[in-house]
C-alpha cells in the first residue's frame, strides 16, 4: 500500500465510527461530515461557504444538506450581528453535545493504539498537507493560534484581520482565513507553542 492508500484508509475507517456510532447512525454520510467541521470550526469559517469550500462539495449538496440539519433540529442559523449577509451555522445543544461525546471516545481510541506520539506525526502530516494546499492553491483552514492574524492585546487573543477579539475557546479551533506566519513555516515550532 502507498502512504496515500494507508491515509485514506485511516480516514474512511475513522468516518466510518462516526457513521455508525448509534447517536448519528442513520444519518447521511454528508450530515455527519458537516456537523464534523462545524465541532472543529471557529466563528468566522462556520458559514455555508466556508462548510462548502472546506468539505469540497457542491454548493447545492451542501445546501440541502443544511436545511434539512435545521429541520431535524442538528443546526441553527444565525445571522451576524455586523453583516446581516453573513449567516452562521451553529450546533444545537443536542448535536454539540453528541459531537464531542463522539470525537472524545473515538479518536482517544485510535491515539491510543499508535507507536508514535500525535505530535511526530502530526508534524510530518501537517508539513504534507500544507504542501499540497499550497501547490493546489487551496485555503489552509487552520487553527487560529497559530495564524499570522492571531495576536494577543492585554493577554487577550485578538484576530489582526479583522480587528475583533477572538474567543478564548476558538483559538484552537479551524479557521477559513488561517495564513501561515511569513517568518515562520516550521511544523514544529507550532507544535512547541502548544501549552
Amino acid at each position: 500500500m502507498t502512504l496515500f492508500d494507508i491515509l485514506e484508509r485511516l480516514v474512511s475507517l475513522q468516518m466510518g465510527s462516526f457513521y455508525r456510532h448509534p447517536q448519528l447512525k442513520g444519518l447521511p454520510t454528508t450530515w455527519v461530515q458537516i456537523l464534523f467541521y462545524l465541532t472543529r470550526c471557529n466563528g468566522y469559517s462556520n458559514t455555508p461557504a466556508a462548510t462548502t469550500e472546506y468539505l469540497g462539495l457542491t454548493k447545492g449538496t451542501v445546501s440541502q444538506s443544511l436545511n434539512k440539519l435545521e429541520r431535524e433540529g442538528w443546526i441553527r442559523r444565525e445571522n451576524d450581528g455586523k453583516d446581516k449577509r453573513v449567516v452562521h451555522l451553529v450546533l444545537t445543544s443536542k448535536a454539540s453535545e453528541v459531537m464531542h461525546s463522539i470525537m472524545q471516545e473515538t479518536l482517544q481510541e485510535s491515539w491510543d493504539s499508535l507507536a508514535f506520539s500525535e505530535e511526530q506525526l502530526k508534524t510530518v502530516f501537517l508539513a504534507h498537507l500544507r504542501s499540497m494546499q499550497k501547490n493546489q492553491g487551496a485555503r489552509m483552514f487552520g487553527e487560529c493560534r497559530f495564524c499570522r492574524f492571531h495576536q494577543s492585546i492585554n493577554g487577550h487573543p485578538w484576530c489582526g484581520l479583522t480587528e475583533e477579539p477572538i474567543p478564548m475557546e476558538s483559538i484552537t479551533l479551524i479557521c477559513r482565513e488561517f495564513e501561515e506566519p511569513e517568518n515562520s513555516c516550521s511544523v514544529s515550532d507550532q507544535n512547541e507553542g502548544k501549552g
